[in-house]
């Protein structure tokens, strides 16, 4: 394992072929333990869904050529935004959101600072007001993982019948 990785940005319009074979290599290693889940089976569904989305951005972490985990999102359509399910106001007028849909690290990788490096690099050149995602409501270390990263937990959200229970996080990307 070498202790510099190479970043690379992929954006929507401009994926290449081989794109969403390699996020569902990487995600069916992150959640080995748990691809018995029918939710985690259809991660294919959801990176046709995500990349297809206009202002979809990935940055995919490399040691060597093997990636090692990634992260992606993309705009929410006004009045999508996950965090109006929620007691959430912002606390200015802007609203334009960025959802973080995924960070996933492979084990072999994890506990390196990836995930942060990924998910700043991600967020680094948004020009939307604030950033969402979602956090399996059994995984407090990553919810506050997450808190420590500046977002704050606005409420709690099943977006499909068959899916975890999620609590919602925003974090303001003004400040």
């Amino acid at each position: 394992m070498t202790s510099v990785l190479n970043l690379r940005h992929y954006r929507h319009g401009s994926l290449p072929d081989d794109f969403k074979q390699m996020l569902i290599e990487v995600h069916a290693d992150a959640y080995a333990d748990a691809m018995d889940l029918e939710f985690n089976q259809r991660f294919p569904w959801f990176v046709d869904h995500w990349s297809g989305m206009e202002g979809f951005t990935c940055v995919v972490a490399f040691d060597g050529e093997e990636p090692t985990g990634f992260a992606y999102g993309a705009p929410l359509q006004p009045g999508r935004e996950w965090w109006r399910s929620t007691d959430y106001e912002p606390s200015n007028s802007y609203t334009s959101t960025y959802a973080v849909s995924e960070v996933m690290v492979r084990p072999r990788w994890r506990k390196q600072g990836i995930s942060e490096r990924l998910h700043e690099a991600l967020l680094k050149e948004r020009t939307e007001d604030l950033a969402v995602l979602l956090v399996d409501v059994t995984h407090p270390k990553v919810q506050e993982l997450y808190e420590s990263w500046g977002y704050a937990k606005a409420g709690e959200q099943r977006p499909f019948a068959d899916s975890p229970l999620y609590a919602v996080m925003v974090k303001d990307l003004r400040v």
